[in-house]
């Protein structure tokens, strides 16, 4: 059984609840078993991510990068990172913005080069745009077109589960995929 982590910050809800979606989509994938995981919570602990085989990473976009706390995490695996304990583990990332852009590339590479210091494993995100194949455009997976992981948009102020269908699928598609991937890359000792 693969042990993955849902490593998160969410403020406001938004995040968290693209977070859950994730986990579900998760759920679908045998010999995989998922935790969502507080960035603030681990970032004290954080010696106990070398128990996990893998981690999707979320945070909100906030000024074209990861939040505070997600940010504080990762400074928080420094010692990790210095006896390479998390080497060979897999990585994903996504991310919340109100905005359709909102830098939330920026946000995504910050979360891929934290990974590669680590020599973790990235795993992108491969799902095709629908609204090219007819799907109207909210209710399309992968609508915003991100290839490096997942990106998702909320209103400004909107309640924490005001996401359109697309993005809900997109990220029930996102954990589906990373939990097969590391179930491919995972071979038993």
């Amino acid at each position: 059984m693969s042990k993955l982590a849902i490593v998160y910050h969410s403020a406001h809800g938004h995040t968290e609840f693209i977070a859950r979606q994730v986990l579900a989509g998760t759920q679908d994938v045998e010999d995989v078993e998922a935790h969502l995981v507080k960035a603030e919570d681990i970032a004290r602990t954080p010696d106990e991510l070398v128990d996990y085989d893998g981690f999707i990473l979320g945070s909100p976009t906030y000024l074209g990068g990861v939040s505070g706390p997600f940010k504080s995490f990762m400074d928080a695996t420094g010692r990790l990172w210095r006896t390479q304990q998390l080497k060979g583990k897999l990585a994903a990332g996504f991310t919340v913005s109100s905005l359709p852009a909102g830098d939330k590339q920026s946000t995504l590479l910050s979360m891929f080069v934290f990974s590669m210091q680590h020599g973790m494993l990235w795993v992108g995100n491969p799902i095709l745009p629908e609204q090219h194949s007819g799907v109207p455009y909210d209710e399309a997976a992968n609508r915003l077109g991100s290839w490096s992981g997942l990106m998702a948009q909320a209103g400004h102020s909107a309640p924490s589960d005001s996401f359109v269908p697309g993005d809900v699928k997109t990220a029930k598609m996102f954990g589906r995929h990373f939990a097969e991937s590391l179930n491919r890359v995972m071979v038993p000792a």
